[in-house]
């Protein structure tokens, strides 16, 4: 039988100080983004950067950096898989979000 694989790997820059949050359970989570950057070729062989935001979540737990570390401009490096969520607003909407799930997150020393 096949085994099916959601794994994603990212280098990049965080967009905002991670919010630190207190679960039910006692546990830790942090939310951020991460910027990721490629360089896209056009037809006139010129280059673009193109720049795509995503949106983490990461729960404390050995192996893990403290989330404290996790500021603005820092690079860092995670791995992960690809989470799909729905919910209802607060004003009555049906939201969907694509969020990485941190599994790994390794902040260099030396940028």
């Amino acid at each position: 039988m096949d085994r099916s694989l959601n794994r994603v790997e990212l280098k990049g820059r965080v967009g905002q100080d991670a919010r630190i949050l207190k679960v039910e359970n006692g546990g830790i989570a942090a939310r951020f983004t991460l910027a990721t950057n490629e360089l896209i070729k056009n037809r006139d062989e010129t280059y673009r950067e193109e720049t795509t935001w995503h949106n983490i979540v990461a729960w404390s737990r050995k192996g893990m950096p403290d989330f404290n570390l996790i500021r603005k401009g820092t690079f860092l490096s995670l791995e992960g898989k690809i989470r799909y969520v729905k919910y209802t607003s607060a004003a009555g909407e049906e939201k969907n979000i694509t969020e990485i799930v941190a599994q790994k997150i390794i902040i260099p020393l030396v940028e």
